[in-house]
């Protein structure tokens, strides 16, 4: 591993997303959907498995950006986390303890009890404010469908004051077309937050970053999220020589995404612009060799123990303090 660059010289800084594949403790919480993940249960989850989780996804997120940068990313959201507690033991693990991350993280309702998170090193990013906005969904039966809260923290980057949205929008599970209207739906809702921070500030710098379980181009996105003032450039990316983030079914997807304001091409001394964007495909997170060769190496195939570090790759954008 390289070593962490104590200077601060260098003005490029990583922010990334990473789904981190059900990253749960071994302990029975009777609140949560979590039976599966312990000793006795199905998967068979226990502390050596977490143990190894946890240093193979350190390892990850200590390494994104840092050819370019020198160091590990500033600002971190993280999904598929069980509670604050799993967090704590990922920044404690052997490649992150020493980085001074710091975490925010709010219980969400989702019914399998998994919530999002953002990790930030306390030298380069400081919070203001956090809190989280529902995505209210309800079936046609009118019985509501709990997912992710939507994670807005607000705080001061190298002293830049700016907004992080954190998302995880609900999944595919039962078919893109007949649970595309639970992400348009979380689509309007980060538009309400937005709102409400434009109703107080001029020209916001915003970062909207995630699993949105749609691609760029997907409706929920190209029609419900983007407006004029908003940048994706992970459309960028998605190009026949460019994979993804996950890969279902010998399909890639780029779900995954990192989009912001258009303030980040503004250039204005003590702001930060945007240098660059890509997903974080390291050989060393992927499967090595057969028909899955090159796809991300993840922990769990259904039922059975694979050992690796998560079904998504994390993504990342690069910004260049002026």
């Amino acid at each position: 591993m390289p070593r962490e660059s104590t200077s601060t010289h260098n003005n490029l800084y990583t922010i990334g997303f990473y789904n981190l594949e059900n990253l749960f403790d071994t302990e029975n919480d009777p609140h949560t959907n979590d039976d599966d993940f312990t000793s006795e249960g199905e998967l068979n989850w226990h502390s050596g498995r977490y143990e190894r989780k946890l240093y193979k996804l350190g390892k990850v997120i200590s390494t994104i950006g840092y050819a370019a940068s020198k160091k590990a990313p500033v600002l971190m959201g993280l999904a598929e986390v069980e509670n604050a507690a799993v967090v704590t033991d990922l920044l404690g693990s052997q490649h992150l303890s020493n980085k001074g991350f710091a975490q925010l993280h709010y219980d969400s309702p989702d019914k399998r009890g998994i919530d999002t998170a953002l990790i930030y090193q306390e030298r380069f990013f400081e919070p203001l404010l956090s809190s989280v906005e529902p995505v209210l969904i309800f079936e046609e039966s009118g019985e509501r469908d709990f997912t992710r809260d939507i994670l807005h923290v607000e705080g001061k980057l190298n002293g830049e004051h700016m907004h992080i949205l954190v998302n995880h929008w609900p999944s595919r599970r039962e078919g893109d077309s007949e649970t595309r209207y639970k992400r348009i739906e979380a689509a309007k809702t980060v538009h309400k937050v937005v709102n409400k921070i434009k109703a107080n500030e001029e020209d916001p710098a915003i970062i909207i970053m995630g699993d949105f379980n749609d691609d760029p181009f997907s409706v929920s996105i190209k029609e419900y999220l983007m407006t004029p003032d908003l940048y994706n450039p992970m459309e960028t990316l998605l190009h026949p020589f460019q994979q993804g983030s996950l890969n279902h079914k010998q399909q890639w997807n780029l779900f995954d995404q990192i989009i912001f304001s258009n303030n980040f091409f503004d250039f204005k001394h003590g702001t930060h612009a945007f240098a660059n964007a890509d997903i974080f495909d390291e050989e060393f997170i992927t499967n090595f060799h057969g028909h899955l060769k090159g796809t991300p190496f993840r922990t769990y195939a259904g039922r059975k123990y694979l050992g690796g570090f998560s079904d998504h790759f994390p993504v990342y954008v690069q910004l260049k303090k002026h």
